[in-house]
This record gives structure tokens, C-alpha cells and sequence, in this order.
């Protein structure tokens, strides 16, 4: 049995690959059905009100689709939205153009929003809860304090990491929702749907091996269905095989948990060099030349959700589980969590 569809093949460049596969409607979205539930209410509340829905806080690991719901949140409450993020609003003038060139209902979305700059930041507070910016202009005795009217908007942030987020912009929102990793039968749906967008055939077994090795999450999943459709083309008939995605996901040096060699590279520390842990974020940062955030951002989440690493008070731990997986035998004298 295969998956297939008449649907065009979009240009082939990554970014319009990116932007077809991504769901436009509440029925295309695949999963976080609490969220999705609890978003519907919000804004058909909001729109029965006749106002603009409350702020909105998404945080969960990357690649799990919180861009995607501020898009389809803004489309269901037929508004335009506009994008930024963190890391680009250096300046209080840079949040002062965006604020002001915004207009009634409008959407504002801030991804990596626990990076704004803290002075930048503060000026949100009063956007927020009253819809005005307080600016001082110059300095000293001679300074002056003017208040700008700011149109009803909605702000929609995303964050990897809440707990970076400062207390005072964390109590504005007036929803916080976490989104967790999808379940196994979501992540094949979602890999069936973009085979289809694709206009790819892709057999049922290569739909459950891909989610297998996905790590739970949409937008890898989208890539390895992207990747491995290249072999198929290349080195096949155009079809995505079980064979051939066995082949490709080996050449990629993929696993069958989803793991990479810096994933592997990262328990391997723990268990070889730190005798399985306790250890802490800084020693195993230095032992593996990462860097801490992409620990705490892109390793530890997965590696933790899938059992082979512990955190706790002391330090991170190697499971039992870690040791199983990359074959490696346990000192006698050593009992690594379960």
C-alpha cells in the first residue's frame, strides 16, 4: 500500500518546503490536541467579545510547532501577524517601530523571546497590560516623559527555555501552554500528510521507520522525510522503500531511537569519562566542547524523554537503559539507574 497525491512539487528549495508542509488550519495540525482545544476557545471567546484575545506564552523543545500556532491563531481570528524575534530586538527603538506599525487585532509573534534584552523588555510591560509605551526622552533635569497609544494587539512568544524568562514579562501572558513530544501514531500521520504535499509514495513500513527515528518531533520528522526521499530518487525508483530508508537513515548515521553520533558523543562522556555521572552541566559542557545551551536546548530534552540520562540534584546520569543501547557493559560495582 502506498501514500500518494496529485498535489504539485513544490520548488525545490528548503525554506517553500518548509512553508508547504506547514498547516494552515486547526484540521491539518496534527496533535497537541489540549492545546489546540484550549486556543479554539480563547479565540472564539475573544471573537464574541469583540476583542483581541489574551497574550500567549508557547514553550516546549524546538521543533514541536509553536511557530506554526501563532500562524493558525492568527488565521483563525482572521488577523495578519507579524514576526521577530528575541535575539533582534536590540534596542528600545527597534520594539517602539514594531509596536507602532502594528494595528487593531494585529498578531505580534516573538520567537526566542526569553533573549530580548531585559531594559528592551521592560518596555512590554506597560504594551501589554494598558496598550501604551512609556518613553523617556533625554536625560537629566531637562528630561521628559511621553505616553504613546498603542493599538489592541496580541502578543504570541515562544521559548525553548521558560525558566530564562524573567518573572515580571512571564505573568503578562495571559496563557502559558507547553508543548510536549508527539506520540508515535501522530508523528506517522504527520509523515503520511507531507508525503502526499510532496507527491512522494512512501510505503507504510518507511512511514513507521522515519517516525521511529524522528525523535517524536515534526520538524525532524520532515527532514528525514525530505533526506530520505533524495536517496529514493537517486539510488531508487522515486519510491520511498522500507529498504531504501533503512540505507539512507544508516548513511546518516541515524539510529533506531532517533539518536546521532553528538547525541551518542554526549552519554558516551557521562558513562567513559564520568564513570556514568553524577556530573554537572559545566564539566560535561568542557568534556564534550559543546555549548551549554545546545545541551540544554537540543541533546538533554530528547535524551532525557527517551530514558537514557537522569538529571538530578548532583548532576546528570547515565541509565541503565544508555548502557543497553550503546552496548557498552557496566562495572560490576557500578548500578546506573534504571
Amino acid at each position: 500500500m502506498f501514500v500518494n497525491s496529485n498535489l504539485p512539487e513544490p520548488d525545490n528549495n528548503e525554506d517553500s518546503f518548509d512553508s508547504v508542509l506547514r498547516p494552515q488550519k486547526w484540521e491539518h495540525y496534527i496533535g497537541q490536541e489540549r492545546i489546540k482545544k484550549n486556543l479554539s476557545v480563547i479565540i472564539e471567546a475573544a471573537k464574541k467579545r469583540n476583542e483581541s484575545p489574551d497574550h500567549l506564552l508557547f514553550y516546549g523543545p524546538a521543533g514541536l510547532g509553536k511557530t506554526t500556532l501563532a500562524h493558525i491563531v492568527a488565521q483563525e481570528s482572521g488577523a495578519e501577524i507579524k514576526i521577530t524575534s528575541g535575539p533582534i530586538i536590540e534596542k528600545s527603538g527597534d520594539l517602539v517601530a514594531l509596536l507602532t506599525n502594528l494595528n487593531d487585532g494585529d498578531f505580534l509573534f516573538i520567537d526566542e523571546c526569553h533573549r530580548i534584552n531585559r531594559y528592551v523588555e521592560e518596555y512590554l510591560y506597560s504594551a501589554m497590560e494598558d496598550f501604551t509605551l512609556c518613553l523617556m526622552l533625554g536625560k537629566g533635569p531637562m528630561a521628559k516623559t511621553i505616553n504613546i497609544n498603542l493599538p489592541h494587539f496580541t502578543l504570541i512568544g515562544a521559548t525553548t527555555r521558560l525558566d530564562l524568562m524573567s518573572s515580571p514579562l512571564r505573568s503578562r501572558f495571559g496563557a502559558i501552554m507547553q508543548l510536549n513530544f508527539y506520540e508515535s501514531n501522530e508523528i506517522e500521520k504527520i509523515i503520511k500528510r507531507s508525503a502526499r504535499i510532496l507527491n512522494v509514495e512512501i510505503e507504510p513500513e518507511a512511514i513507521k521507520q522515519i517516525g521511529q527515528r524522528s525523535r517524536f518531533t515534526p520538524r525532524i520528522a520532515n527532514k528525514l522525510l525530505k533526506r530520505v526521499r533524495d536517496f529514493a530518487q537517486i539510488e531508487g525508483e522515486g519510491i520511498i522503500t522500507d529498504k531504501i530508508t533503512t540505507h539512507a537513515l544508516d548513511f546518516l548515521e541515524i539510529d533506531n531511537l532517533g539518536l546521532e553520533p553528538s547525541d551518542k558523543k554526549l552519554v558516551e562522556i557521562i558513562i567513559k569519562k564520568f564513570n556514568g555521572g553524577p556530573v554537572g552541566l559545566q564539566a560535561l559542557c568542557a568534556a564534550a566542547s559543546e555549548e551549554k545551551n545546545a545541551v540544554l536546548e537540543i541533546y538533554e530534552p530528547y535524551l532525557t524523554q527517551m530514558g537514557l540520562i537522569k538529571r538530578t540534584h548532583k548532576g546528570r546520569i547515565a541509565t541503565e537503559l544508555a548502557y543497553k543501547h550503546l552496548d557498552i557493559k557496566c562495572p560490576k560495582n557500578q548500578k546506573p539507574l534504571l
